[in-house]
């Protein structure tokens, strides 16, 4: 196990690599437990986030700790803070514990979104429609896939396989293809009668034979 010191050097490390790998908005904050709260911070990168240095004293989240003494403390991960010169902060605290399984330190991330929230509101107004909001964005479709969809709603809305249908199921379906554009598909007339197990001739009779009921009626 390593000592208490050999401890806090290893968080030290591991703050720089936290805010190396997140870039200057990203504060890494170590607390020893054992000094006094006025002179908590003994490691600090990116500081400039908050305006604090080593030697600096307690957070709120700190002077908690160290009131309570609680021997088990969660983890406070993802919550929001707010710096004196109005910065927001999305902040991670993470309790350190001792051999003992005492909690020794505590290891604070501060992340500057005050920019990025800037920008989030910047996009949402370019993405924003005065429409109201879809359930859910259109899909972009294939030609082919489209008549696939076509041909299996067609059989839907008759309610049974193709293969029960009989000529009035078959001109059912059809009529649907063709008033709901089927057939401005490029070659929709040799994949639908093949599907409904017509040929082209008897396809385009079932359509023409609906259009001459319409004109009687």
């Amino acid at each position: 196990m390593p000592t208490e010191s050999g401890k806090l050097e290893m968080l030290r490390q591991v703050a720089v690599g936290i805010a190396t790998q997140f870039g200057s908005g990203c504060e890494v904050v170590i607390h020893d437990l054992s000094k006094h709260p006025d002179h908590s911070i003994v490691a600090i990168v990116n500081g400039h986030v908050s305006g604090r240095k080593v030697g600096d004293g307690a957070s709120n989240v700190v002077m908690e700790q160290l009131e309570t003494n609680d021997q088990s403390p969660k983890d406070h991960l993802c919550y929001l803070m707010k710096t004196p010169d109005g910065k927001i902060l999305k902040s991670s605290t993470v309790y350190i514990r001792n051999s003992k399984g005492k909690v020794s330190a505590i290891l604070a991330i501060n992340y500057d979104i005050s920019k990025l929230m800037i920008v989030e509101d910047a996009v949402r107004e370019l993405i924003s429609t005065p429409e109201p909001q879809q359930a859910e964005p259109e899909k972009i479709v294939n030609i082919n896939d489209l008549l696939d969809d076509l041909i299996q709603q067609s059989v839907a809305l008759v309610g049974k396989p193709v293969a029960l249908m009989n000529k009035d199921d078959k001109v059912k379906a059809i009529q649907f293809l063709n008033q709901n554009g089927a057939f401005l598909v490029t070659k929709s007339g040799d994949k639908i009668a093949k599907y409904f197990g017509i040929s082209k001739y008897t396809l385009y009779s079932y359509i023409d034979t609906k259009q001459q009921e319409g004109k009687t009626t």
